[in-house]
C-alpha cells in the first residue's frame, strides 16, 4: 500500500523530525512507501479563515489521484491501535492501494477539504501540534503493522 501523508509545514524540532524519518523507515520495511509532502504554512497575522483555505487548497492539490483520504481532525473518529490496524486490513483487503491522511496547520482542515474526506480520524481528545500530530500518526501506522503481523511490539 501507498501511504501519503500530506502536511501543512515542516517539523522545526529536529528531535521530533528525527521520529518521523524512523517511523517511516519502519512501515516501509513493511512493504508499504511512505510519502511525507510538505505544504507550505501562511505567514502569520492573517485571518484565520483565510490561513485555513489556502493550506487547504495546497494540501488538496497534494493528495495523490485515487487515493482513499483521511483527514486528521479533533471531530474525528477515535480508534484503539487494534481498531485501527483492522481498519488497514480492511482498507487492503476492499483493494485500497493508496491511503492520503490529511495533517492540517494549527488552525486545522477547511470544510470543502474534509468534505472530500472519505474518514476523518481523531489521534486524541487532547490538541497535538501538527509536527507531534505527524509523529503519532507515523507510529500508530508502525504499531498497526505490528499488530496486523502478530509481532510483539503492540502492547
Amino acid at each position: 500500500m501507498e501511504i501519503t501523508l500530506v502536511c501543512v509545514g515542516k517539523v522545526r524540532d529536529s528531535r521530533i523530525g528525527a521520529l518521523c524519518d524512523d517511523y517511516v523507515g519502519r512501515v516501509e520495511r513493511y512493504g508499504h512507501k511512505v510519502r511525507v509532502l510538505e505544504v507550505k504554512d501562511e505567514p502569520g497575522g492573517r485571518p484565520a479563515e483565510l490561513v485555513v483555505e489556502r493550506e487547504s487548497e495546497r494540501m488538496a492539490a497534494r493528495i495523490p489521484a485515487g487515493s482513499w483520504t483521511v483527514a486528521l481532525d479533533l471531530g474525528g473518529e477515535m480508534l484503539s491501535s487494534r481498531k485501527f490496524a483492522s481498519r488497514m486490513s480492511q482498507w487492503a483487503d476492499n483493494g485500497i492501494r493508496s491511503v492520503c491522511f490529511i495533517v492540517g496547520g494549527h488552525l486545522g482542515i477547511g470544510a470543502a477539504l474534509q468534505q472530500r474526506c472519505r474518514q476523518r480520524l481523531s489521534l486524541s481528545p487532547m490538541t497535538l501540534t501538527h509536527e507531534m500530530a505527524r509523529m503519532v500518526l507515523l507510529e500508530q501506522l508502525y504499531r498497526a503493522n505490528t499488530i496486523i503481523r502478530g509481532e510483539p511490539y503492540h502492547k
